[in-house]
């Protein structure tokens, strides 16, 4: 069954929603999505530009956390999240939909108290004038990770959609 089809019979279609501000798969998702023909939302501040021509692209105010919010409004059950922020994440799982991080960690139950734990801690040790490590510089073995778990992801989907 396809996403319309399910549409027209009073179904949601799911949809890939990217919190794309410091997103470095974009492509890879935009390939993925018109793969299996799923629409992508990319939700963005103004203080960055993005068009694909592929997905729906949502600029909101510059702003701490603007986009996240933004993001958070839009999710529904069964969306998949694309994101790096936890609190996005959790609130993604607390919505039904799925979420994963650009490095292909899926969110989930299993995980979600020990990562909200990790960046309170992370958070403590900054307001106290220490420093945390940064990022790791992006190596195309985690791309790789990335498109095998949405593609997984996205596979789970299109068998339950066939049933």
């Amino acid at each position: 069954m396809t996403c319309f089809a399910a549409f027209l019979l009073g179904g949601d279609c799911v949809r890939i929603l990217v919190d794309a501000d410091a997103c470095p798969v974009k492509a890879v998702i935009t390939r993925l999505a018109k793969q299996y023909k799923i629409a992508v939302v990319m939700v963005l501040d103004s203080s960055h530009i993005f068009s694909d021509g592929y997905s729906q692209v949502i600029t909101v105010d510059t702003g701490r956390d603007s986009a996240d919010y933004y993001l958070a409004n839009l999710m529904r059950a069964g969306d998949i999240v694309v994101t790096q922020d936890y609190g996005v994440a959790a609130m993604a799982l607390g919505k039904g939909a799925r979420a994963i991080n650009q490095d292909g960690l899926i969110y989930g139950a299993d995980n979600m108290d020990r990562l909200l734990f990790e960046r309170h801690l992370g958070q403590k040790v900054r307001r106290a004038g220490g420093r945390t490590r940064g990022v790791k510089k992006r190596t195309a073995e985690m791309d790789m990770r990335f498109e095998k778990a949405l593609k997984e992801m996205l596979q789970n989907n299109q068998e339950g959609m066939d049933k």
